[in-house]
């Protein structure tokens, strides 16, 4: 079993194998922020913060019959106790999470993690009549203001869909433009459905243009700089000559909406084709605006 399932799984068995489906995600987020490396990370969504993962586990360990969706509440079904099993560190962060808030309310502990971290509060539908006057101006002045023209890249490997959008969130992207050719991914989170729907969660709208993507089977055995840089050569000369429309689709889609990320799989700019697609978009004379990678 993955260990932040563990985690879960002794987070409802500490407080007593039920918690609300909100009230899940406010304490995970908070135990979280207690760990050195967080076993979950979490966006901004319509009621404050909330992992995918984890909603993602708690749907996969359903199946299990580790636990069960009864109404709103998540309830541990499964009689193993997981609590003992975790790292010293993890079980004395949990137990300090239960003695801290565990006669909370939800709608207390919404309050209490609006006011701790307001970025995460930003795209909350309820954020205005929870708090304070003063503590929603807060949440307000935690929205991103950027909002000089500029066309991103972006790539996911290595950090999670969570971490993803909340760099989309920071640099204010308004438009999400996946180049891949097949939209499908093994890591969670970045198949075509599960990003769009990530996406428009927090108020960030998703396009798929697959004709700007490359061919899975080129994408085989690229072990070396030089393996990547003769199929970015064939790019460039077989499929950037041919895609000028949608190249200026997306410069339409930035004079209108100002902040549009291209995005693919690689961390690695230079072993990407989003960089030889961004660089055949600058030289379009329409476009004059700034590029920045990210």
């Amino acid at each position: 079993m993955y260990y932040r399932r563990k985690i879960l799984l002794s987070l409802l068995e500490t407080f007593d194998n039920r918690l609300n489906k909100i009230s899940l995600q406010k304490l995970l987020m908070l135990v979280s922020k207690q760990q050195q490396k967080p076993d979950f990370h979490f966006v901004p969504y319509k009621y404050g913060c909330y992992s995918f993962q984890a909603t993602a586990d708690l749907q996969t360990m359903s199946k299990y019959n580790q636990v069960v969706l009864e109404n709103n509440d998540w309830v541990k079904t499964d009689t193993e106790k997981y609590l003992v099993s975790l790292k010293d560190s993890d079980r004395l962060v949990i137990r300090y999470i239960k003695q801290m808030y565990g006669n909370k309310t939800s709608d207390e502990l919404i309050r209490i993690t609006y006011k701790k971290y307001p970025q995460l509060a930003i795209n909350s539908i309820i954020a205005k009549d929870k708090l304070t006057e003063e503590d929603y101006q807060r949440v307000i002045e935690a929205r991103p203001q950027s909002t000089k023209t500029i066309l991103f890249t972006i790539g996911y490997e290595g950090i999670s869909l969570e971490e993803y959008i909340n760099k989309l969130i920071a640099n204010n992207i308004k438009v999400l433009c996946d180049v891949r050719k097949n939209p499908l991914s093994m890591k969670f989170g970045f198949s075509k459905s599960q990003l769009q729907n990530g996406c428009n969660g927090v108020g960030i709208e998703y396009i798929h243009i697959p004709q700007l993507g490359i061919d899975s089977d080129k994408r085989q055995e690229l072990n070396t700089q030089a393996d990547y840089d003769k199929l970015f050569i064939l790019y460039r000369n077989n499929i950037l000559t041919q895609t000028q429309d949608y190249q200026e689709k997306i410069i339409d889609i930035l004079k209108n909406k100002k902040r549009v990320a291209l995005t693919c799989f690689e961390a690695n700019i230079c072993q990407c084709h989003r960089k030889h697609l961004a660089d055949a978009i600058m030289k379009n004379p329409a476009f004059v605006y700034e590029l920045k990678h990210i």
